[in-house]
């Protein structure tokens, strides 16, 4: 987990979420982001524009944190990670 999942996942939480999420969070690692990071995820989005595709930077940044740590990704969106170095398993969204 990165601090952007972090952010991402508490701006859809209800508050009587708040604190089961807290517990979920604190056993999870955070992925640091670096200069190395920020390199991978321009070069994605660079690469990935110039065949026409839009890749967010957000999404961008989440991946290169998750390979930089040598990790797979959950997500329910699994075409926002098109990347071939990062190991992406779809988890269905709960609502």
């Amino acid at each position: 987990m990165c601090a952007i999942s972090v952010e991402e996942i508490w701006r859809g939480l209800r508050p009587s979420e708040h604190r089961i999420v807290r517990r979920l969070f604190s056993g999870l690692r955070v992925a640091p982001l670096g200069v190395p990071d920020g390199t991978r995820a321009g070069t994605w989005r660079r690469q990935f524009a110039e065949r026409g595709v839009t890749l967010h930077q957000a999404d961008c940044l989440i991946a290169a944190a998750t390979v930089g740590i040598g990790a797979g990704l959950a997500t329910a969106n699994v075409d926002d990670f098109p990347m071939p170095e990062l190991t992406v398993e779809h988890w269905p969204s709960g609502r």
